[in-house]
């Protein structure tokens, strides 16, 4: 099936994903995740606006050598040309001419009031800047999309100017006509309505770029696609200025899940949820826990009533199979856990409890103790396996024993506004036999304490030098004790590999951190299989 004919998955990523307020993306950015996307086999992949920016032009050019595309075709973005210019004489048409991509979208208006007062020029005139950009890029060689920017609005307020600007776009040679819900204000029956009529009065190719400020982009996205459209436009993760674009993923696993429509390469959905993640580490922006099929919580259940169920038959609390979109099943403990979900929890981290009723009844209660003293284990895997090995096989992990440790932290009299503070901690204990001591420095005190447990540890068991923390929160659990409330901590520590993350809870920041240090470090050696004689 030749789904760039049948179908258009069509990212906007790049584009128009890259307008998300706090989200900036270098030109290697870019490329790194439009081989993400690739990956995943969208049909095109949206780069920029080459001439509109310097960063968008040096895309293009360096995509042209560093990007061996498999499955994508990329396309580049500008405007018509400008009124009473010329599409072979204006500057910006001559960079998509030049810029190397075989496709063209071109964003146009729709609205007649935005043509009047944002174009300023006359509805007839917009209509030949359409017909003379589109056809000018045909005959260049190019394929040609055009976005028909506030569409639906422009729809309501001059359905026949609206649907004309379509049928010029058509007849220039535009393979596809976007519908675009600029502002994101329409709910799913009205793109539906709205799309059956262009498709049923234009007679051309008709697909659908929806925004989420109504929180229906992809309602919206799958409306459009039932009503007719066969081109499909958004962003992965949903990125995108104001509330966002159409979640890109959520809508093809919808497609392809739940319509039985294949529009991706067979087999590549799996990958969407390693690349959803793989384009949040370049982006910086923290992926939603939340989000449909690729979230960590997606399939997360929490309540035992539902891992009794789930025990019995995962698809009793589960839409589908979570490997459908390469995610998995997690069950999280906590204090609404019962025996089920440890059981399964249990299972998922290599333990079969299912034969020992009461030790399923004593890890479930001190869970919930654990959890009314400020513990969370849903969040901290690693601590809640270090509790199972300690419950199961009658001990800790035990690698090393703590004497002491203490941290300070001072700053010079002289010392001008804005200069850091200093953190110096000193660490005794005893590993593999023999006793250490050993004084850190850092920028923090957790910092500090961190380079002196791992500068301890790190001389008996030298894989320590693989850990490095990289993430750290802290919560303060019962804000109406002021200063001495509990604290809770939950630390992240990767070995290059994989992370894990730990939780410590304590009267004050220092001796929550340090208790999440200390498991950190421990459950990385059990890992990495490390005895405890070293």
């Amino acid at each position: 099936m030749d789904l760039h004919g049948s179908f258009h998955v069509y990212d906007t990523t790049l584009r128009d994903g890259a307008q998300q307020e706090g989200l900036n993306l270098s030109v290697a950015d870019k490329l790194a995740i439009a081989r993400q996307l690739d990956g995943l086999g969208v049909g095109y992949i949206e780069g920029g606006w080459p001439g509109a920016n310097p960063k968008d032009t040096e895309f293009f050019r360096r995509a042209a050598v560093e990007l061996d595309l498999r499955h994508a075709r990329l396309a580049a973005f500008g405007a018509t040309r400008r009124a009473g210019v010329r599409a072979a004489d204006d500057p910006q048409v001559a960079a998509l001419r030049d810029s190397g991509a075989g496709v063209v979208t071109l964003v146009a208006k729709s609205h007649d009031r935005h043509v009047e007062l944002a174009l300023r020029t006359t509805l007839a005139e917009n209509l030949a800047m359409v017909r003379d950009t589109v056809s000018h890029l045909r005959a260049e060689g190019q394929q040609v999309f055009l976005d028909a920017e506030h569409f639906f609005d422009g729809y309501r307020a001059n359905r026949d100017y609206a649907l004309e600007v379509l049928r010029t776009a058509h007849d220039a040679g535009a393979e596809v006509v976007a519908l675009c819900d600029t502002n994101g204000g329409m709910l799913p029956a009205w793109v539906a309505d709205v799309v059956h009529d262009v498709v049923s009065s234009t007679g051309g190719r008709v697909g659908i770029h929806a925004h989420n400020d109504s929180g229906c982009a992809v309602a919206n996205s799958l409306a459009a696609v039932d009503a007719g459209a066969s081109h499909v436009q958004g962003c992965i993760n949903g990125y995108g200025e104001r509330t966002g674009n159409a979640d890109l993923v959520t809508v093809v696993a919808n497609l392809e899940l739940k319509l039985d429509r294949q529009v991706l390469p067979a087999g590549l959905l799996r990958e969407s949820t390693r690349i959803a993640h793989a384009v949040a580490e370049v982006t910086n922006v923290p992926p939603a826990s939340r989000q449909p099929y690729v979230g960590t919580s997606a399939f997360a259940h929490k309540a035992g009533l539902h891992a009794s169920a789930i025990k019995v038959d995962p698809f009793l609390y589960q839409h589908l199979d979570p490997l459908a979109v390469g995610n998995d099943m997690r069950l999280l403990v906590s204090d609404m856990a019962g025996r089920a979900s440890i059981e399964l929890k249990g299972r998922e981290l290599g333990f079969d409890l299912s034969g020992d009723r009461e030790l399923v009844t004593r890890i479930t209660d001190r869970v919930k103790v654990l959890e009314s003293r400020g513990y969370t284990f849903e969040a901290a895997d690693a601590s809640f396996e270090l509790l199972l090995v300690e419950e199961v096989e009658g001990a800790r992990p035990s690698y090393f024993e703590v004497e002491s440790w203490r941290v300070i932290t001072e700053t010079l009299n002289h010392a001008g506004p804005g200069e850091e503070a200093v953190s110096e901690a000193t660490v005794k204990l005893t590993a593999a036999g023999v006793r250490y001591v050993v004084t850190g420095e850092g920028n923090g005190p957790v910092n500090a304490l961190d380079q002196a447990l791992r500068g301890a540890i790190g001389q008996a068991f030298p894989q320590v030098a693989k850990f490095e923390l990289i993430d750290y929160k802290v919560r303060i659990l019962d804000q109406g004790h002021g200063t001495d409330a509990i604290t809770r901590v939950l630390i992240e520590t990767t070995d290059g590999e994989s992370s894990w993350v730990t939780v410590g809870v304590g009267h004050n920041v220092i001796e929550a951190s340090w208790g999440a240090l200390v498991d950190g470090l421990t459950f990385g050696l059990r890992r990495q299989g490390v005895t405890e004689a070293g």
